[in-house]
């Protein structure tokens, strides 16, 4: 049950490692790896637990309906963070995880958000176990694109397998975007 990376290298994403520093030691490792999974089982689809001023949850209808309110509900948070230059992208983003939840999936879907320094993390939780795939798809088809969406547009994506299913997640880098709109 450890995290899964896709996509680009990234580095302890729960605990806020960057690259840049040094290497924890083993036990904080394992403790980050093994915290989600240890964590107090909360349905998808129960109200959020405690709010705080740089997480935000949220559970999701089955509905298509669903994914509008995900992009609304992005925006919103993210404009209440300042995080305005994160806007388009994580809509567009979160879009595609929530529509693909609510395509590939059963059971209840959650969206949580993360703000730390300068990294914002969004995740899409639901109860199939199945990890997203890359698909070769022609030119002409609708869909199967949303790999190559994270791996454009995303700093870091990935899966983590839990206990209730799967979270796929994605980080965006606050420092990566152009100077002057968006401060940390």
């Amino acid at each position: 049950m450890a995290p899964h990376a896709i996509g680009h290298p990234i580095a302890f994403r729960r605990v806020g490692w960057s690259s840049h520093t040094a290497a924890p030691s083993w036990l904080t490792r394992q403790g980050a790896l093994w915290s989600r999974v240890l964590a107090p089982l909360r349905p998808l689809d129960a109200p959020r637990g405690r709010a705080s001023a740089r997480d935000a949850s949220w559970p999701l209808p089955r509905e298509l309906s669903s994914v509008r309110l995900a992009r609304r509900l992005v925006t919103a948070q993210l404009g209440d963070w300042a995080m305005v230059c994160l806007i388009d992208i994580a809509e567009l983003l979160v879009s595609e995880l929530v529509t693909n939840a609510l395509r590939h999936t059963r059971g209840p879907v959650r969206l949580n958000l993360w703000l730390s320094d300068s990294r914002l993390l969004c995740e899409v939780e639901d109860t199939e176990p199945a990890r997203p795939a890359r698909n070769a798809v022609a030119p002409d088809e609708e869909g199967g694109r949303g790999v190559e969406l994270l791996d454009l547009l995303a700093d870091a994506w990935g899966s983590t397998q839990t206990a209730t299913g799967k979270t796929v997640w994605f980080e965006l880098q606050v420092e990566d975007r152009p100077r002057g709109t968006c401060t940390p």
